[in-house]
């Protein structure tokens, strides 16, 4: 998953997958053709999700259509013949999937050849399941020794945490920082040597910055001689419903990748906040993605020129005390859960203890209301602690409202609005 850095520029990868085997290899292609360093995706249907395969089987024979490639039904030599030619040390191709017990699936995709998946084991089973968090944890180390086996010289196995995405939304920075570091520590107790962490661009580029600084601190202090880089995620929570917002957005995760030194950019489409986008909505916007990139990156801030409000103080705690716990890392998640030192706000899986509340405070910055029983300062609590459910709904449009309104105004002015500065600077005066 290292392609690109050798040409200094942002890794650019869709969220892509259609049922069909035509369909899939075509599009793989098209990524592969595009104007960006791109990378291929495998984003599996909602069946193999689930373990469902005999569903997903059904589904084939009778010519339905999918909502994404259902790998274990197709078969591994099926996997192998679709890939083969575009697969590559230099194409690279994910498999993502949302699966809290992903064995069948982690055998599937080592014997079609395919070495790069993503997930984790809280990061998967909290959000999309009511599996319970020990089984995932117990299937999640399970796979990560599988994918650690399936390693073979010049092929290096690689797993993303999506620990920093949790619910896409509402989760402030320090714990997504912290989750995906933990995510990544276990990945390497269980035999694995290349990960990345993920951040999912939230509602402050400023905050964001520093956040992702804050990931990188840790994980150099946290994961010294692992092979690991850091991926961002265009926002993940309700989509701008206008093209012009969606383009803006995706515009400014662009740009906070490149601010942030994130090496790889998870995009979206216009298309999503409506349906399911097609090729080509995928490749205009991994190009558009790219394009916004290198266009920045003359007049990008240093990615250590950022503030310090803490955050990186907050993730160090939260990941100290879980590890902490006990020196198996699964365990000490499972535990932390259980006392609610780890408490996603939010999410009602029955093994999170739903005391911590987030809110996107007056300046557009994502603040706790309550960090309920997690070890962290009061402080960092916003004042705003009391949320109505018209307040939830108000927070979780938060942008977009925000980008589809700036979507009216003039270029110079919408960049200012949002935050960018260095964009801003380097525009010229007078009308855009």
């Amino acid at each position: 998953m290292n392609r690109g850095r050798a040409r200094g520029e942002i890794i650019v990868q869709p969220r892509m997958g259609f049922g069909g085997i035509r369909q899939m290899r075509a599009g793989l292609a098209a990524v592969h053709d595009c104007d960006a360093t791109a990378v291929g995706t495998l984003t599996v249907d909602s069946f193999t999700r689930v373990n469902d395969h005999d569903s997903a089987r059904r589904a084939l024979a009778e010519g339905e259509d999918l909502n994404g490639f259902p790998l274990v039904a197709h078969g591994p030599d099926t996997t192998r013949a679709m890939l083969d030619g575009l697969i590559s040390e230099s194409f690279p191709v994910q498999v993502r999937h949302g699966s809290p017990l992903p064995y069948a699936l982690f055998q599937a995709l080592t014997e079609a050849g395919l070495t790069a998946t993503e997930g984790g084991p809280v990061s998967y089973c909290l959000p999309y399941s009511r599996t319970p968090l020990e089984d995932s944890i117990e299937a999640w180390a399970r796979c990560c020794e599988l994918l650690a086996e399936r390693s073979r010289p010049g092929s290096v196995s690689h797993l993303e945490s999506f620990g920093g995405c949790m619910l896409g939304q509402l989760c402030p920075p320090s714990l997504l920082i912290a989750l995906s570091v933990l995510e990544c520590l276990f990945f390497q107790q269980h035999g694995l040597r290349s990960v990345s962490l993920s951040y999912a661009q939230q509602t402050d580029p400023a905050q964001d910055r520093e956040a992702l600084a804050a990931l990188r601190r840790l994980a150099g202090e946290l994961l010294p001689g692992m092979d690991w880089h850091v991926v961002l995620y265009t926002f993940m929570g309700v989509f701008p419903q206008t093209r012009a917002g969606a383009l803006a957005i995706l515009g400014d995760s662009a740009r906070l990748a490149v601010s942030a030194g994130a090496e790889r950019l998870i995009v979206k489409t216009p298309a999503e906040a409506h349906r399911i986008p097609t090729v080509a909505e995928n490749v205009h916007s991994l190009e558009y993605a790219a394009q916004e990139a290198r266009n920045y990156r003359a007049v990008a801030p240093d990615p250590d020129s950022v503030a310090d409000t803490g955050i990186y103080r907050e993730a160090a705690a939260l990941v100290e005390h879980t590890l902490s716990l006990d020196p198996d890392i699964g365990r000490a998640l499972l535990r932390a859960f259980q006392l609610g030192t780890l408490d996603v706000p939010y999410c009602l899986h029955q093994d999170n203890a739903q005391r911590a509340r987030a809110v996107v405070d007056d300046h557009g910055r994502l603040r706790w209301a309550s960090v309920g029983s997690m070890p962290l300062p009061r402080s960092a609590q916003s004042a705003r602690s009391r949320l109505s459910s018209s307040g939830l709904l108000h927070m979780l449009n938060y942008n977009q409202r925000r980008y589809d309104a700036l979507a009216t105004l003039p270029r110079q002015d919408a960049v200012r609005a949002r935050g960018n500065e260095g964009e801003a600077a380097a525009l010229p005066t007078g009308k855009q």
